[in-house]
């Protein structure tokens, strides 16, 4: 498998309030290959093996103040990565891994992008060759 990278579609109203934290397109992808997740949106980075993604689910539209920006979630300790409100993709772990804050703490079951294409990212977490 060659290394495939998802741009985050960033919604324009919203570009501004992520440019203050240090999330701009060229500081926000994620990187798939065949060994390897990797997610970067501005100073936060979430990197896994790909044998840890254990499944994906679709979602949006969000509502602005749960999705823009980084986010934890309360309800599963799940965090999110968003940059519009329309579409997302939910990645499932096996096991939880780090994102938010150094030091490995808290760790994630899961994350959401808003990547902008979330049916093609979905498709090469889930190839069989990967």
């Amino acid at each position: 498998m060659t290394v495939q990278r998802f741009e985050f579609r960033f919604a324009s109203r919203f570009r501004w309030l992520l440019a203050l934290v240090g999330v701009r397109p060229g500081t926000a992808w994620v990187r798939v290959d065949s060994d390897e997740l990797l997610i970067r949106f501005g100073p936060w980075q979430l990197r896994t093996e790909r044998e840890n993604v254990a499944d994906v689910q679709s979602g949006g539209p969000y509502r602005w103040w749960r999705v823009i920006g980084p986010h934890l979630s309360g309800a599963d300790a799940g965090v999110t990565f968003g940059t519009n409100t329309a579409a997302g993709l939910c990645v499932r772990f096996v096991r939880p891994v780090p994102a938010l804050l150094p030091g490995g703490w808290p760790r994630h079951p899961g994350v959401t992008v808003t990547v902008a294409d979330p049916a093609d990212l979905a498709r090469v977490l889930t190839a069989a060759d990967g």
